[in-house]
């Protein structure tokens, strides 16, 4: 007799079906125009989503706005449906409250067209555009964080899962990039910032991919360096950038935190970033949000049981309302009338008796008048 069962099966089946669906995710980044952010994003993902772009001849917009690329990307079978979202105008403007409203509207945009989505009744193909990461550039040449840093982080970082990135970090040297990271680190804590934090291992992880993690968690904030421009150094040909006094690889760890970066971005850590948005962020948002309804939908009641005779009446037409008017005029004339044949019952005067025939009279005229108008 088989003591087999049979789910042991359950991952490759699971595995096949995640694979033909596919992977969504969105990133965010954030920072002032000529901080290197397209190109990062280009050396990333090995694409040319800003390739209508002039660098040398593009002006950033004045005004906050928002920019969506998506491109989908299929690598050994797995596809991945990546929404890159850029605010080409931050910083540009005086107002620095206007590019962070507009950021943050648009994170809060994303969860409720998702809350939407998940609320109707037809729930089978819902797609999901929020946010998951905002990378958030940091100039190499300030040597901490300025105070739209600091208000920008501290206005998202409920919102979506940040990660501090220093730009153009072939600017600095090893000493100036450690104590720049330093620094920041000082200051997100002093500020009291949250910033996305890695997962700790578990236990029974190996000893190589614990000493990553390690590695991984004290380089944030990430100094990098992007380029598409492939040079060759001694007979290899690498990825970087060409200066009279050398060559600064983007793959080369101990010329840039890009690897590190990517690792985590794309390989390691992208499924943790999506659970935290979907049990954090996107939870916390879901639960004001119903919390916001229901509260108006009470007050919506009280007013309702308040307001419910008056608003009855503005509902009817001119003629019920000329009826009910008509038939209010009648009922006080039958009441005259009553009083007036208790009156003629105890006196025959005849003045008496013509009022009331002259209120009878009174009272059928009134009644021809309804039955005009039913008529109409």
């Amino acid at each position: 007799m088989s003591e087999y069962i049979g789910f042991g099966s359950l991952p490759d089946i699971v595995h096949r079906k995640t694979v033909k669906k596919g992977f969504e995710f969105t990133l965010m980044v954030v920072g002032e125009s000529g901080l290197g952010k397209s190109t990062l994003i280009n050396t990333l993902f090995l694409s040319d989503l800003y390739k209508e772009r002039n660098e040398s001849s593009y002006e950033p917009p004045q005004t906050a706005q928002i920019e969506k690329k998506t491109l989908c990307i299929e690598e050994q079978g797995v596809k991945l449906r990546l929404t890159v979202v850029d605010t080409p105008g931050f910083g540009s403007s005086l107002s620095s409250a206007d590019c962070i409203r507009s950021c943050c509207e648009y994170v809060d945009e994303q969860f409720r067209a998702y809350f939407a989505e998940e609320s109707g009744i037809i729930r089978k193909n819902i797609v999901d555009n929020r946010v998951h990461c905002c990378l958030y550039f940091i100039p190499s040449h300030c040597h901490s964080l300025r105070p739209i840093d600091v208000e920008f982080m501290l206005n998202i970082h409920e919102k979506v899962n940040v990660i501090p990135i220093i730009s153009k970090a072939d600017m600095l040297t090893e000493k100036e990039k450690i104590q720049i990271k330093q620094r920041i680190n000082d200051s997100i804590k002093s500020h009291e910032i949250k910033i996305y934090q890695l997962p700790d291992c578990d236990s029974d992880e190996d000893e190589d991919f614990k000493q990553q993690d390690k590695e991984l968690k004290a380089c944030l904030p990430f100094a990098v360096v992007g380029s598409n421009t492939v040079l060759e150094v001694n007979g290899k040909k690498v990825r970087g950038r060409q200066y009279d006094w050398g060559i600064v690889e983007v793959d080369n760890p101990a010329h840039s935190d890009f690897t590190k970066l990517r690792n985590m971005l794309i390989s390691t850590h992208m499924p943790d970033l999506k659970e935290v948005t979907e049990d954090v962020h996107y939870e916390n948002f879901r639960t004001q949000l119903i919390s916001k309804i229901s509260q108006q939908a009470f007050k919506d009641r009280g007013k309702l049981k308040r307001d419910s005779i008056p608003k009855l009446l503005p509902a009817l037409d001119e003629t019920d309302i000329l009826l009910i008017q008509k038939e209010e005029e009648i009922r006080r004339m039958q009441d005259i009338l009553v009083q007036m044949q208790d009156k003629l019952k105890t006196n025959n005067e005849k003045s008496n008796h013509n009022l009331y025939l002259a209120a009878q009279k009174s009272l059928e005229n009134e009644n021809k008048k309804i039955e005009n108008v039913i008529n109409v």
